[in-house]
């Protein structure tokens, strides 16, 4: 992909707005943050064939190079965070250089779309972390900025090491992962157990999990399994890999639906008035996070 939000855009168009909201929590209704309707199924992601095989050739790559092995490399390489130090507001600031411009369906910045996500998460009364989970959730692709392809930045995540679901969007590109033929990685349960919880899991690299590092010891757990999960639709989406979830993920993983629905949903064209909201999520953010954090 030439840009980062054509996988995002993808999503809208894989994942539509549920139109039942049984087991789903109900995004203002049939309304945006704004006030205005929500788009249809039909339209977003109104793109031309030439974009839809960049996100096609995203996913090739992603399933072809996401192994085991690079997952722990990349593991070892930022987990430390040592690669620099910086506030929540000034990495917004920093991913904000990751500007859309390929985005049917908004020209919006990285800051414009987290505060939309914030804003839809405040006008429905949920709590204060909620609300800054959502204009956080994304700040693990500055990855991107690092160096880092796009292909291991974002993109559905999933478990390596263990046999991918069927499900998981362009299956068949896994053809070329060399996991595909390992013995212990091919077979169902791979290395790991049943039940033996999603932390004990190894994903696929990617912002999800870089930022849940980042921030875990500053959120409560609610807050930090949307972070961590909010891209592994194979779960939240397909009811995949239930096998693995212990009575601790059965309790907490519907949280990760519940922003999904704002995360997917809530953008729009109305511009966020940035200088405007900023005072109040840097008195947010404050009152969670200390001025500076490790990346």
């Amino acid at each position: 992909m030439k840009h980062l939000d054509e996988w995002e855009s993808d999503l809208q168009s894989r994942y539509p707005k549920p139109t039942s909201n049984t087991d789903k929590l109900e995004v203002n209704g049939d309304r945006n943050c704004n006030g205005e309707p929500h788009k249809t199924r039909e339209a977003f992601r109104d793109y031309d064939a030439e974009a839809r095989s960049s996100v096609k050739d995203f996913y090739r790559l992603n399933h072809q190079f996401q192994t085991y092995d690079f997952v722990q490399q990349k593991r070892n390489q930022y987990l430390s965070l040592t690669q620099r130090r910086m506030g929540i507001w000034e990495a917004m600031e920093y991913l904000n250089t990751l500007v859309d411009d390929s985005d049917p369906d908004t020209d919006l910045s990285q800051i414009e779309h987290l505060l939309q996500t914030a804003e839809s998460i405040r006008a429905d009364g949920h709590p204060d972390w909620f609300v800054l989970t959502g204009l956080i959730h994304d700040l693990g692709k500055i990855l991107c900025l690092m160096g880092e392809p796009q292909w291991a930045v974002v993109g559905d995540t999933f478990p390596v090491g263990c046999q991918y679901a069927k499900s998981i969007v362009y299956y068949d590109f896994f053809k070329q992962n060399p996991d595909w033929h390992h013995p212990v990685y091919s077979t169902e349960r791979g290395i790991y157990r049943e039940r033996i919880g999603l932390d004990q899991i190894i994903m696929s690299w990617g912002h999800d999990e870089y930022l849940y590092h980042v921030v875990k010891n500053h959120l409560p757990i609610e807050a930090l399994y949307m972070i961590r999960y909010h891209s592994f639709y194979a779960a939240h989406r397909e009811n995949e890999y239930r096998r693995f979830f212990n009575a601790k993920d059965e309790h907490y993983f519907p949280w990760v639906q519940r922003f999904n629905e704002y995360d997917l949903y809530s953008k729009s064209d109305q511009r966020p008035n940035v200088e405007e909201l900023k005072p109040y999520y840097e008195s947010l953010i404050q009152q969670y996070f200390p001025s500076t954090l490790a990346w």
